[in-house]
Parts: structure tokens; C-alpha cells; sequence
């Protein structure tokens, strides 16, 4: 079964940060995803190294990623450059926080 890159999309917009009410998708936390044989690799960051929550939110998204059918692994790297900055988050997520008058 071939692992269809949407399914991860729309796995990973189930995780939220708790302190911020939109999913880490639409926030702009993940930079990648590359699906390789059964396995898939993500790169992401967080909005702060020193989010209380990252443990948290690393072990979701491999949970959710990892139950989707076909998937055999999880990678998940943590990268800190590019720096995350508001102009990463959707459409979506601007009008969620308000944020549509900021200039983007």
C-alpha cells in the first residue's frame, strides 16, 4: 500500500498546539514531509525552543502519522533554521487569530 502524502496533511491537522487554537499544519510548524518506501520523514519546528509542550506535541504527531495504514515508521527531525515566523501559518490559520490586517 503506497502512503499518499494528503493522508499525512490531514493527520497531522488533527494535532493542535494547546496555547494556540489552530493545528500545527496551518500554523506552518512542518517544513517537509518525504514519504520514503513505508517510512515517513518529517521536518518540523516549533513557534519557541523552549515551547513547554514539544515533547507533547513530537509524540502526537508521530502517533498520528504513524496509524495511518502502510505507515511502518515515523521520523520526525526538529530543526530550529529556517526560524518559524507568522508569515509561515495559512490563510486559515491568519483569519482563525485575526491576524488578516498584519501585512502579509
Amino acid at each position: 500500500m503506497s502512503i499518499i502524502k494528503q493522508d499525512v496533511i490531514d493527520a497531522l491537522k488533527t494535532v493542535y498546539d494547546p496555547e494556540i487554537p489552530v493545528n500545527i499544519w496551518d500554523l506552518g510548524l512542518i517544513y517537509d514531509i518525504e514519504i520514503v518506501n513505508d517510512s515517513v520523514n518529517i521536518t518540523m519546528t516549533f513557534t519557541s525552543p523552549t515551547c513547554p509542550m514539544m515533547d507533547e506535541l513530537l509524540a502526537q504527531v508521530k502517533n498520528v502519522v504513524g496509524i495511518i495504514p502502510g505507515v511502518v515508521g515515523v521520523n520526525v527531525k526538529l530543526v530550529w533554521e529556517p526560524a518559524w515566523d507568522l508569515s509561515k501559518m495559512s490563510d486559515a490559520a491568519k483569519i482563525e487569530l485575526d491576524l488578516t490586517n498584519q501585512g502579509w
